[in-house]
């Protein structure tokens, strides 16, 4: 009998080893924490493309499908808040046998972009507008926006770097400080 119990002793012991080192091959959490999101907001974050996680306030999120050991994980903004621009490091890695993945970190900033709207253009011309180095050309009446975000604070001023052909097109609102929000009070008015 007791030849029996110090054969198995070994086996009993190496067992728990493994299990106390994380030599189990229990499957990981992905999470992180978010800040600087405004209150009343959400963004809709994913995981491989998957896995899709709305996110309600700052602080820890984690989401609900694990992975095993040695799977990879990608995380990437799905949906932005409204006026605000979200961005995320430590983005991707492999899961390792011991630990959840706690390190991402998701930030958000107020941002905002320049919109309006064009009235007046006649059929078959254009107009082109101007954010600085940024060109916007026009072809039809409606609304229009800029390309790209800017964060809230900075400064606009839009103009008319190309008037349509026999037409002279005027601006209202075109310039200021980008607000908590986008601009969408721009208006060209052609004749």
């Amino acid at each position: 009998m007791s030849m029996r119990i110090s054969r198995a002793l070994p086996v009993v012991l190496a067992t728990a080893l493994l299990v106390a080192c994380g030599g189990n091959s229990a499957d990981a959490t992905i999470g992180g924490s978010v800040s600087g999101l405004n209150t009343g907001q959400s963004l809709v974050l994913a995981d491989n493309g998957t896995s899709n996680l709305t996110v309600t306030a700052n602080g820890n999120f984690a989401f609900s499908a694990t992975l095993p050991t040695g799977a990879t994980y990608d995380v990437t903004v799905v949906t932005q808040p409204a006026g605000q621009t979200c961005t995320v490091a430590n983005s991707s890695g492999t899961v390792d046998a011991i630990n959840n993945v706690t390190n991402i970190a998701v930030t958000c900033v107020v941002s905002a972009s320049i919109a309006g709207t064009v009235s007046g253009l006649a059929a078959g011309t254009s107009v082109t507008l101007s954010n600085g180095s940024v060109l916007l050309p026009i072809a039809s009446n409606g609304a229009f926006a800029f390309p790209g975000v800017l964060t809230a604070g900075s400064a606009y001023a839009v103009t008319i770097a190309v008037q349509p052909a026999g037409e002279t097109c005027v601006l209202s609102n075109a310039s200021g400080t980008i607000p908590a929000s986008r601009v969408t009070s721009v208006v060209v008015a052609c004749s």
